[in-house]
């Protein structure tokens, strides 16, 4: 494929709730599409994951954009691309930058799929027809409320639920969701909250049978996660501190996790996230998708990438209506009975909804 056009489009969408974590609140998700069409007019789709403030990585929606546009799309347009693991190889000057390259990246391969007339899951190398989804709750005002929410979830069907902790809510949230549902597959998410000081606090979740206590130490850290994972029973899974195959290898060399969460955007594309999933099978470590607040491309790109072997956990690709007023994908991303149906059809499996995204634009910028 050649890319000839791409184009840029700078999206706010508002949520139907606000999402709560230890490092703060979104109450709607500002990101940017991008449509990459090749010299056949096929046409793909990415998006960024990217929020607006750094607190999840340093790369923030502005930086995405800038990244796009003076280095990786130069660096695309106009270049013969024979397969998507190429892109990998292309963009390996520019130092991290992870959620941007894996936004245009993203494009690349379902065009891939479409010209090989396949779906995206099965380009990828994905086998499973349906997954398992779990569903992700923030930090609620009370324990009461985040109860209800997670009764509300079960009752969806979704397999697994995650929670968010931080210091001061942790133990006793914990234990009073244990007493109400005592055999809910739960898994705890610090988003790094916690040191090495708080090893007994972190100790007495061992006391609830939780699937994995995710991201507690430091985004950059793996050997303090080591000495953590020693003293715990609980499995660690590693989120943050994974941005690339040589970070999965090396945790997995000091014993730092049982589990990863393997995030597209956090590791720099798919190309990426499929060669850390391959580790991980080979080395018996359990992965699952995690979740951006992604709309429907980005979410429908981790339901392909779940379609993967070696995703035995539940993920968090809830479904589009957990989320959002409406999504900008047709048909919307659907969970019944706690699965997500892997589309078939040739590419992502989604049409772009372009009245809405249409709708929800702020600003757009074509690069031909």
């Amino acid at each position: 494929m050649r890319l000839e056009k791409i184009t840029l489009r700078h999206l706010k969408m508002p949520m139907k709730a606000p999402f709560t974590t230890s490092f703060g609140t979104v109450d709607e998700k500002e990101m940017l599409l991008i449509e990459a069409k090749d010299e056949s007019g096929t046409t793909g789709w990415g998006e960024t994951v990217a929020f607006v403030a750094p607190w999840y990585t340093e790369e923030t929606l502005k930086t995405t954009w800038h990244m796009l546009q003076d280095f990786l799309i130069p660096i695309l347009l106009h270049k013969k691309i024979g397969h998507p693991d190429e892109v990998t190889s292309l963009f390996a000057p520019i130092r991290r930058n992870c959620m941007a390259k894996a936004s245009i990246e993203g494009a690349v391969w379902d065009i891939y799929a479409q010209q090989t007339k396949q779906s995206l899951a099965q380009a990828l190398g994905g086998q499973k027809q349906r997954i398992e989804v779990g569903v992700s709750v923030g930090i609620q005002p009370s324990i009461a409320q985040l109860i209800a929410l997670i009764k509300g979830h079960i009752e969806e069907g979704y397999k697994r639920v995650k929670i968010k902790i931080k210091p001061g809510e942790d133990v006793e949230i914990v234990q009073a969701i244990r007493a109400e549902f005592p055999n809910l597959p739960l898994v705890v998410d610090a988003n790094s909250a916690y040191t090495l000081e708080d090893i007994e606090i972190l100790q007495q979740l061992d006391d609830f049978n939780l699937l994995m206590i995710e991201q507690p130490l430091a985004t950059d850290d793996i050997v303090d996660h080591a000495a953590l994972q020693k003293k715990l029973k609980t499995p660690i899974c590693l989120d943050e501190s994974i941005t690339s195959y040589e970070d999965a290898r090396r945790a997995i060399e000091l014993g730092s996790c049982g589990v990863i969460n393997i995030k597209i955007g956090r590791v720099g594309g798919l190309t990426e996230a499929i060669r850390i999933h391959d580790l991980c099978k080979a080395n018996h470590i359990p992965v699952w998708c995690g979740g951006m607040l992604e709309a429907g491309i980005g979410r429908a790109h981790n339901v392909a990438l779940t379609s993967l072997s070696q995703f035995i956990l539940p993920g968090d690709t809830a479904g589009s209506s957990h989320y959002w007023y409406e999504d900008i994908i047709d048909p919307e991303v659907k969970v019944k009975d706690g699965y997500i149906e892997v589309p078939q059809s040739v590419g992502i499996g989604y049409k772009p909804n372009m009245a809405v995204i249409d709708k929800l634009t702020i600003s757009k910028e074509i690069y031909q």
